[in-house]
């Protein structure tokens, strides 16, 4: 069983940035890839950025390349969502998860964290 925990959100202005953390615990290793969701009140869970565990590939929806950068600490075994430039739009319930492939597709994870809210004002 794998286990995430995610952080780092919260309250912030349009024109900020967050890092968000998504630590992994469990039965983790280089097979898996983490991937960022997010889901806005009233929308669809919607991809954001997955990694591979080992760092070499990424991957991003392509309205957010640029502003968003996904990486990870395999020392710390977390991998870290950067956003910057946040806005309104942004605002959305994110979750990270773990599977075995480098996707954009909620099914092909396995293993979901409880979720952190960032809200963006304007």
């Amino acid at each position: 069983q794998v286990h995430l925990v995610e952080s780092g959100g919260g309250l912030v202005q349009a024109g900020d940035s967050l890092r968000l953390s998504c630590e992994a615990s469990g039965r983790i290793d280089s097979t898996y890839a983490i991937g960022w969701f997010r889901q806005a009140p009233g929308k669809d869970r919607e991809f954001v950025a997955t990694i591979t565990w080992n760092g070499k590939n990424t991957y991003y929806k392509d309205s957010l390349k640029g502003r968003y950068t996904i990486s990870r600490d395999n020392a710390k075994n977390t991998v870290y969502l950067q956003m910057n430039s946040l806005e309104p739009e942004d605002t959305a319930v994110y979750y990270c998860a773990a599977g075995k492939a480098l996707s954009y597709y909620r099914s092909e994870y396995l293993h979901w964290g409880q979720g952190t809210q960032v809200t963006v004002s304007s």
